[in-house]
């Protein structure tokens, strides 16, 4: 392998999942998961699709009661392509026999597999290209070429479109209904041509395949017919082979969907995309271009050839989910990107990780990223108003609308048992939005993007934030309760019923940091446009008042001279490491045993140690001096080491954030 190739020989089921996820392509629009043309969902392959921001509803039944969810939807599978020789079956696997490899090429964005196939007798050597372009987004295309090694004759070869999928890629979630898709019809527009129409189910969104397969290379078919089915349809070719002469199959497919801009009709969208969409190789050609360009603009360069692929990997992964056609979109950033279905596609807070990246590199990406957070700014308010709180109060998981997605109940896969879950008290979502606010507003220096819609994100968020501190005459300072922090192992204290921590640490801190950035805000806008702004919000004075009180006031816990990760986080028990090593997910385990992560100094992730990640120690410094704390310089070290001893890493977002910490290398 080299620092651009992914590369796997032979097949391995066990890690197929893996495989598949990993040599994902896509564009910003859509992308495919890396399973084979031949497959269909068997527990080992798991061929999907996802167009960004495309979600819909459905219910199931879970002990009883009926439950909502919402999915980013795996739409109709454009990959179906097999063949089968003479008399023989239609071919479903390459022989294991025979050698079989997949090359990623993360440079030009292709999957290139070779292997053989044992049909009926005959020996045929395969060879397939697979884009998904990022010149054209929505466009993709397969090339596969046969090679006979040992016979000659007749051959069938069938390209399909297939709208029997559902959503089924997350074996825990496969006991709740998965079925998302209405095909509305399928068809033949052109010789070689088919197309696939579907709506989904709830919210309406239609989305249309449309295919054209033909030979490009070897004989000319002696028949072709379309064979259309209610959810199905696939062109089928016939023609004769010779031994050892190559003949080249290539699908191109466009992908349109009602939520496209300057679609009228979109069938005849995407129809009307494959008679000007060229060739494979000119595909490839304007697909490989545009890649260059990104290339261009985002390579980064670190030592050893395994390091570099390994950071071309992932920022080869996150072009394909956040690229310049993103701008023009209205998504967020899926939890898991475009490549599979864990976490429902939901939108977190990830954006926290990848905007600084962006913002440098491709600032409108970022602009649409926080945009989508603006429209859904009504939600945000109805939320905080729901709760008795000012301002916006953003959910911890969000999809299409800005409702919180968050579920009430999940199952532990390892006990059986379904749990209350209450992490829609991370309310720290909220500053994760005006955190990448502010850091775009730095990186870009625009002002026109405060004006527009950046200062009211801030400002609304500043204000939940403002309101939901409460002033405690005990410690003489403001404290926030009933909070979950980033570490999902604790929502509670083991000797309360009611759910929610108190002062944790990250979020006073970043909620002091946020009200310090509206303030900056207040300043730096335009006179008239501070006014209008003001009276738009209502935001009287004496809020900003309160504003600036909480900044000089906020309460921080301490113990052991490190932070404490919420008030009380010292009258907790140490954890035997020992006895669970290697455990990534703590609370899983625990609760199967009848224990709970919240009688314990563990952690499943970064929580105390974000603050560090997100600011200077030097700003870090300020924020507790202006609280009038004492800061020692050794304070960040020790906190560091104390946590670091405590964390799982549940999450592979701690692992992130840790690296970036001395102590974690040493």
């Amino acid at each position: 392998m080299s620092r651009w190739t992914l590369i796997y020989d032979g097949a391995d089921p066990a890690q197929a999942g893996v495989r598949e996820a990993l040599c994902t392509l896509g564009n910003g629009y859509f992308s495919t998961r890396g399973a084979p043309p031949e497959s269909s969902p068997d527990g080992t392959h798991y061929p999907g699709t996802y167009v960004a921001g495309c979600y819909d509803r459905a219910m199931s039944t879970v002990d009883g009661r009926l439950v909502e969810n919402e999915d980013l939807v795996n739409v109709p599978n454009w990959l179906p392509l097999t063949f089968r020789t003479g008399d023989g079956d239609w071919f479903e696997q390459p022989d294991p026999g025979f050698p079989q490899r997949m090359e990623l090429d993360m440079r030009r964005g292709m999957l290139t597999r070779t292997f053989h196939v044992v049909n009926d007798g005959r020996t045929t050597r395969v060879t397939q290209r697979r884009l998904v372009s990022m010149d054209t987004p929505h466009l993709a295309a397969l090339e596969t070429t046969l090679v006979p090694e040992d016979w000659s004759g007749t051959i069938a070869i069938r390209s399909a479109l297939d709208g029997r999928v559902s959503n089924s890629g997350v074996d825990r979630y496969r006991d709740l209904n998965g079925r998302h898709l209405h095909v509305l019809g399928t068809g033949s527009n052109a010789p070689g041509g088919a197309w696939l129409r579907c709506r989904t189910l709830t919210s309406g969104v239609e989305v249309v395949l449309a295919s054209r397969t033909r030979i490009v290379q070897g004989p000319a078919p002696s028949s072709s017919e379309t064979l259309s089915h209610e959810d199905w349809v696939a062109t089928d070719l016939t023609l004769d082979l010779r031994i050892g002469e190559q003949t080249t199959v290539e699908k191109t497919v466009a992908l349109y969907s009602s939520r496209d801009h300057a679609v009228g009709n979109v069938l005849d969208a995407a129809c009307g995309a494959l008679p000007e969409a060229g060739g494979f190789d000119e595909l490839l050609s304007r697909h490989t271009t545009a890649w260059r360009h990104l290339w261009r603009s985002c390579s980064l360069n670190v030592g050893s050839e395994k390091e570099q692929r390994a950071l071309n990997l992932h920022l080869f992964h996150l072009l394909q989910t956040l690229s310049p056609h993103t701008s023009d979109l209205d998504v967020g950033v899926p939890a898991r990107g475009l490549h599979g279905e864990a976490y429902r596609g939901h939108v977190f807070w990830d954006e926290l990780f990848v905007l600084p990246f962006l913002n440098l590199r491709f600032p409108e990406t970022a602009r649409a990223l926080l945009r989508y957070r603006w429209r859904r700014l009504p939600q945000a308010r109805a939320a905080a108003r729901a709760v008795g709180l000012k301002g916006a109060l953003f959910p911890w998981q969000s999809g299409s609308d800005g409702r919180e997605e968050t579920q009430r109940t999940h199952l532990n896969p390892r006990s059986g048992r379904w749990l209350p879950d209450n992490s829609h008290l991370q309310r720290h979502v909220g500053l994760a939005i005006a955190y990448n606010v502010w850091q775009h507003y730095q990186a870009t220096d625009d002002l026109a993007f405060l004006s527009e819609f950046g200062a009211e994100l801030l400002l609304e968020i500043a204000r939940a934030f403002a309101d939901m501190a409460i002033y405690d005459r005990g410690l003489d300072r403001y404290v926030i309760r009933g909070v979950m922090g980033p570490d999902e192992y604790h929502d509670g204290y083991p000797d309360r019923e009611e759910p929610g921590l108190d002062d944790n640490a990250y979020t006073n801190v970043m909620a002091v940091w946020v009200l310090l950035r509206a303030l900056d805000i207040l300043r730096k806008l335009p006179g008239p446009l501070q006014r209008d702004l003001q009276e738009s919000l209502d935001l009287k004075a004496e809020e900003i008042e309160r504003f600036e009180t909480i900044t000089r006031k906020m309460h921080i816990p301490f113990h052991e001279g490190v932070i404490s990760q919420f008030a009380g986080y010292e009258e907790l028990e140490e954890l035997d490491w020992e006895a669970y090593r290697g455990i990534r997910r703590l609370d899983r385990y625990l609760e199967a045993e009848g224990d709970s992560c919240n009688r314990y100094r563990a952690s499943k992730q970064a929580d105390v140690l974000m603050l560090f990640f997100l600011l200077p120690a030097e700003e870090f410094a300020d924020i507790l001096r202006g609280l009038g704390y004492a800061y020692d310089p050794e304070l960040i070290p020790r906190t560091v080491d104390y946590y670091l001893a405590r964390t799982s890493h549940g999450s592979t977002l701690s692992s992130v954030v840790s690296i970036f910490h001395p102590a974690s290398r040493s």
